[in-house]
Formats: C-alpha cells, sequence, structure tokens
C-alpha cells in the first residue's frame, strides 16, 4: 500500500501542474518606457543662470537659463564698427560714380545737339567725334569705379554674415526647453563653465508611458497598430489595470531578451510590441507590467 502512494505523487503533481497551466497567463510581460530628450547646451561660456531641479515639471518653450553673451556681444559691436568704416569707403566710390554718370548724361544731350547740328549743316563730324570719345571714356571710368567697388560690396555682406552668426549665438545663449515635460537628471549646476553639446538635463514627458513587451509569432495575427489592449501593474495584493494603444509592432523578430528569460525559453524569436498607456502619476519608467490581448 505505502508503494502504490507514492506512485500516485507524481500523478498529483503532473495533474496540479496543468491546471495552472491555463490561459490565466499575460500575452507579454515588459516594463513602461519614456521618449527621453537630452537637453544640450548650444553654446560656449558660463552658465549664468539654470532654474532646473529634478522632478521639475517644465512647459515647452519655458526660458530656464541663460550662458554668459559678453564676448559675443563685444564682437557684434567690433564688427559693426567695421562695417561702418567699409560702408563709408564704399559711399564715396558710389559718389564718384554718381558723379561721372552726370558727366555721361551731360555728355549724351551734348552728342543730341550736335547731331541736329550736322543735320542742319551747323555742326561739323569733329565735333560729333570729340563727343563720342568723351561718352567712350564716361563709360569705362564708370566700370573702373564700380569695378573697385565690388570687392567693398563683397566685405559688407561678409561682415552681415557675421553679424548674423553673433546674433544667432547669442539668441542660442538663452537656454529654452523644447517640450513639456519632467526632468529626470540635472548634469550641470550654474556658475559652471559648458560648452557646445554639454548635456544639460534630461526630460521626458511622463503622463503618457509606453509599455514594451516580446510576443511570439503566433500571437501576431491577434495583434494590430491602434488595437485596445488591457495592461496590468501589481498593486498591493491585487492588478491594477489600464486601458492601452497598441502604437508599434517590431518589423523584424529577435531573440528574447536573456534577462527575462530561461535558457530554454532565449533561443525563441520574438517581436517587440509598444503599448502607449496614459498614465495617473502611479506608473514610473521601468515598472514592470503586463499585456492582455482581448480576445
Amino acid at each position: 500500500m505505502k508503494r502504490s502512494k507514492f506512485l500516485y505523487i507524481p500523478i498529483l503533481i503532473l495533474f496540479l501542474s496543468s491546471c495552472n497551466s491555463n490561459n490565466d497567463l499575460a500575452d507579454g510581460y515588459g516594463n513602461f518606457e519614456a521618449v527621453e530628450t537630452t537637453i544640450s547646451a548650444e553654446g560656449n561660456g558660463k552658465l549664468m543662470k539654470f532654474d532646473v531641479t529634478e522632478g521639475q515639471q517644465l512647459k515647452k518653450n519655458t526660458v530656464i537659463g541663460y550662458i554668459d553673451t559678453i564676448q559675443l556681444s563685444l564682437k557684434k559691436e567690433q564688427l559693426t564698427a567695421s562695417k561702418k568704416v567699409i560702408a563709408s569707403k564704399s559711399k564715396g566710390v558710389l559718389s564718384q560714380i554718381n558723379v561721372l554718370k552726370s558727366q555721361l548724361k551731360t555728355a549724351e544731350v551734348s552728342r543730341k545737339r550736335i547731331e541736329n547740328l550736322i543735320a542742319s549743316n551747323a555742326g561739323t563730324q569733329k565735333q560729333l567725334d570729340d563727343i563720342n570719345g568723351k561718352i567712350d571714356m564716361l563709360h569705362q571710368q564708370i566700370i573702373s569705379v564700380e569695378t573697385q567697388n565690388a570687392p567693398i560690396i563683397n566685405e559688407l555682406k561678409s561682415i552681415d554674415v557675421q553679424i548674423k552668426q553673433m546674433e544667432d549665438q547669442i539668441s542660442k545663449s538663452v537656454i529654452v526647453n523644447p517640450v513639456n515635460g519632467t526632468v529626470l537628471v540635472k548634469y550641470t549646476e550654474p556658475n559652471e563653465i559648458t560648452g557646445f553639446g554639454r548635456p544639460l538635463y534630461k526630460i521626458a514627458d511622463l503622463s503618457k508611458l509606453q509599455l514594451r513587451v516580446f510576443i511570439s509569432e503566433t500571437q501576431l495575427p491577434d495583434i494590430k497598430i491602434g488595437q485596445e489592449v488591457t495592461v496590468k501593474i501589481d498593486h498591493g495584493d491585487e492588478m491594477k489595470s489600464y486601458s492601452g494603444i497598441v502604437s508599434w509592432i517590431a518589423s523584424e523578430a529577435e531573440f528574447t531578451p536573456k534577462i527575462i528569460q530561461t535558457r530554454e525559453e532565449r533561443v525563441n524569436l520574438v517581436y517587440a510590441v509598444k503599448t502607449d498607456v496614459e498614465n495617473d502619476g502611479s506608473l514610473k519608467i521601468g515598472m514592470p507590467a503586463e499585456m492582455w490581448i482581448e480576445k
């Protein structure tokens, strides 16, 4: 009798195991993610003001600080002064051109008068040749002076470009928050020296998080983008449910992440799926959750 009792124990264990392997398992397991944006400096210099704290909620286009712009302002003033000096040279050249054009206009009037005199036999061909020679000479002088003015005009254009560059750098020295969100990490403090591309802080919109899970190929027909699913998280001794919308399904398969699966399951190919979930304040980045597909 004792021998037969021990024979029934493995059968009972198998039966209980089969009862537990029912459809009460979620269709996917994963962790919450958010679109994190690292805000970096766009200028070089001392960080004069930087009003950011971790956990702070910032609105888009909020000015949160600025970088020292004294050197940039001085450079802009220097370029502006150089532009005035060069512009005065250009004005002198332009005045010469205006004088020559005035003389050209007078010469053309004289030529017209001589042509009328010749037509009435009161003028000579020599007079016409002389005035034509003078007109040709004035044309050449105007071209010559305009040629002298071309480098000055190009230099003025170059200075205008440099001034615009200074103005752009000055405007970028003002630190403006580009997105709505919550500050996750702060990398620097006021009065520190920063540089172009150096991270200042990291921000993410936590009002809507994404649950990233992995599903098998056999589950693909049951899910599509825009589909509503149920997302559950641990809530005390129970599970708290949220409504989620599938926003992305991977087009290529990948191996199951090693950190969350057994050795046998790691050889399986799965597809990543992202589900958007409205955050009521309970959801955190990295929090584990389950996804249930409505069937």
